[in-house]
């Protein structure tokens, strides 16, 4: 009977949530954008990822949409070669000291039945900003046994152009300018 009923409380907590918009917060050791990128034209492709990221994601199930605001270090980019992660944050490319920060702000969260299935909005990158939009490829959300609190996951998807952003380098020696971005993320339910 008391596991009954603390299972309807957590269902009863759960359907609460569902009603009204909720906060969260992205948890930066759950939290790494990685990409893709091409190496002279096929050669071989680089992979990294960004090791300091912020933000909150606003989600509203009820109306099915929500909102996203993500900022990421740009000095915590990371190949796994010391050489190369100068070369990438330096001037020639992603320039970390005159933009510290890469930022996406999604402006909405469109729906699939219950299930978030994209983020609609923007990236600021190099000083630049264009629309980008970041498919949903699985969520999930659960109550967390260490946080005592909900806490959701996804794993988001997405392309652009580094040329679109004024990252021209190498590209007339024939790399390719396709950039592709895997992002996994974990925020946790804000609590007053």
């Amino acid at each position: 009977m008391k596991t009954a009923l603390i299972a309807a409380a957590l269902a009863f907590g759960m359907a609460a949530h569902a009603q009204a918009a909720e906060t969260y917060t992205l948890m930066p050791s759950h939290t790494y954008p990685s990409f893709e990128t091409d190496h002279w034209d096929g050669l071989s492709v680089w992979r990294g990822k960004f090791t300091k990221t912020s933000g909150n994601v606003v989600l509203d199930r009820k109306n099915r949409t929500g909102t996203l605001e993500v900022t990421i270090e740009t000095a915590s980019v990371d190949v796994g070669h010391a050489a190369m992660n100068a070369v990438l944050k330096s001037a020639r490319i992603l320039d970390a000291e005159k933009f510290p920060a890469i930022v996406y702000r999604g402006s909405a969260i469109r729906f699939d039945g219950d299930r978030p299935a994209e983020v609609i909005g923007e990236l600021t990158l190099n000083g630049v900003t264009k629309p980008l939009n970041l498919r949903i490829d699985t969520f999930k959300c659960m109550q967390s046994h260490i946080y005592k609190r909900e806490v959701c996951g996804v794993n988001a998807l997405a392309s652009f152009n580094r040329a679109d952003f004024g990252v021209n380098v190498n590209l007339d020696l024939g790399f390719r300018p396709d950039i592709k971005l895997a992002i996994q993320a974990e925020g946790l339910i804000k609590t007053d």
